[in-house]
């Protein structure tokens, strides 16, 4: 029997996991976050699709047949050519998915103005998947984007209710209003975000609506499995979770309580590196 593989560069992924773990309890996960070498947002595509798919191949041996992305920069430099040029080689039988496509294929249910701003890592706005993919689904919807690459380790280091950390936020959030006065939904496309949704939505206030991602993710997987039976028939369900990660397990452990809101015991693990 399989598992269900959630990737993150690091912590954020866990607000994935936890949404899917609240609206697909009885599943088996496994979750990998890479936080040797994270954080991956400012890495170049070449960099990312490396470790991503070193990421993917680690999942494999620990029995995983489908892998979430649970990060919007492997999503957006990585999936694609995972999907297109390395699975059909390396593991025809498996699946990977990210959290953009699903993201965007909702949005447009958001917006009223039809004017939808973006809060990202640098890699996921250079890479600009947010446009395409949302304008596949709704071409009259106009995209403003908006790069933050101080909000990770501002979260990380919980640093992001200090004055300084609200300072930070709250400048890169009103330079987003400003290349559109229309923007009435904000989108958080990095998984580390939800951590700061209370802040967001104080400085969004009535008008703008502040969108996550993790429940979008969770109930377009629950989709998914409902679509592809054979799939569903061999993962395994007794609703258990490991945490592996790359860097030191007791820091992980003790830093996963503030995405997930409850205590885990996480492993060390060793992908391989590229120099």
């Amino acid at each position: 029997m399989k598992k269900i593989g959630i990737f993150d560069s690091g912590y954020g992924g866990l607000t994935i996991l936890k949404d899917i773990q609240r609206i697909l309890p009885e599943y088996d996960y496994i979750y990998l976050g890479d936080n040797a070498r994270a954080p991956y947002g400012t890495r170049s595509f070449e960099v990312v699709y490396q470790f991503t798919l070193q990421a993917v191949k680690k999942l494999f041996e620990l029995d995983c047949d489908l892998v979430i992305l649970a990060c919007n920069t492997a999503s957006a430099k990585a999936l694609r050519t995972i999907q297109q040029n390395d699975l059909p080689n390396i593991a025809p039988e498996k699946k990977v998915l990210g959290v953009i496509r699903p993201t965007a294929e909702q949005i447009g249910k958001f917006t009223s103005s039809g004017v939808v701003g973006i809060l990202g890592t640098p890699g996921t706005v250079s890479s600009e998947s947010y446009l395409i993919e949302i304008h596949k689904q709704y071409p009259n919807i106009t995209v403003c984007q908006k790069a933050c690459p101080l909000w990770v380790p501002l979260i990380e280091n919980n640093k992001h209710d200090s004055t300084g950390g609200q300072i930070i936020i709250k400048e890169d959030f009103l330079d987003l209003l400003k290349i559109n006065p229309k923007i009435d939904t904000v989108l958080l496309a990095c998984t580390h975000y939800p951590i700061i949704e209370n802040q967001l939505n104080l400085l969004a206030g009535e008008k703008i609506q502040i969108v996550s991602q993790g429940e979008i993710v969770a109930r377009s997987l629950k989709d998914y499995l409902s679509r592809h039976v054979k799939l569903d028939e061999k993962l395994e369900k007794n609703g258990l979770t490991k945490y592996f990660t790359t860097e030191h397990p007791k820091e992980f452990s003790n830093k996963a309580l503030q995405f997930i809101g409850n205590a885990i015991s996480a492993i060390h693990t060793q992908i391989d590196t590229i120099q």
